[in-house]
């Protein structure tokens, strides 16, 4: 990552943190020189916030434990006209926002999903990938949006992104951004990312527990948008 690029900042990449010490120098290293990493700590306790600031990157505090939580106040600090949320654990690639922002940036769709791509065995846990395609199809019916994941990397314009009012500080935020996004009359689009083993310890997918509290947050969500 190079903090003192003459570029303009045109994507502020947002990434909720918790205990990513091994992960964050690859993936600040591999942050487009067009972006801002934004890294959000929820509590870590293995260095992961000076780790951060120490490779350039913007480091915000979340003490309110959740991916929402973490994500919204990335979301509240980030400046660019654009925000990518993008996972911390060395599973996603960085560069793969451009692709998505220039969606947004040539008008084309108001916010874009990265439909994830396993690159090696054990990338994405099975529970997991039956959990998602699960939620998929319950978003279609209820939204008519073919969508055939829930966008772990996802980029919009910030300013419309606040008027959302997102209100889901848990594992519900990232399907709250697209159903509030839907309703709001927004166009959605699906680009397919490579999708890596991740780096530590998993928080959620990597567990049934996880999964399982992400499945209930979400079945909450959908349950309210189909009334």
């Amino acid at each position: 990552m190079n903090p003192s690029s003459p570029r303009p900042t045109l994507v502020d990449i947002i990434l909720p943190c918790l205990d990513e010490a091994q992960a964050l120098p690859g993936v600040l290293a591999a942050v487009p020189r067009s972006c801002r990493a934004v890294v959000v700590d929820n509590g870590s306790t293995d260095g992961s916030p000076d780790i951060a600031a120490a490779l350039g990157a913007l480091v915000i505090r979340e003490r309110r434990r959740g991916y929402g939580a973490a994500a919204h106040a990335g979301l509240l600090a980030a400046t660019a006209p654009l925000v990518a949320f993008c996972d911390a654990d060395g599973s996603l690639d960085p560069a793969d926002v451009v692709q998505l922002a220039d969606i947004v940036l040539d008008g084309d769709a108001e916010l874009v999903l990265g439909r994830r791509r396993p690159t090696a065995r054990g990338s994405w846990p099975l529970h997991a990938q039956v959990a998602n395609r699960v939620l998929a199809q319950r978003i279609r019916q209820v939204t008519g949006l073919r969508l055939h994941d829930l966008g772990p990397i996802r980029v919009a314009a910030r300013e419309a992104l606040l008027d959302l009012g997102l209100t889901d500080r848990r594992s519900g935020y990232p399907l709250e951004t697209v159903l509030r996004a839907h309703a709001a009359g927004w166009r959605v689009r699906e680009v397919d990312v490579a999708y890596a083993p991740r780096l530590g310890r998993s928080k959620v997918t990597g567990t049934v527990r996880g999964t399982a509290q992400a499945v209930s947050d979400m079945s909450r969500l959908l349950a309210e948008a189909g009334r």
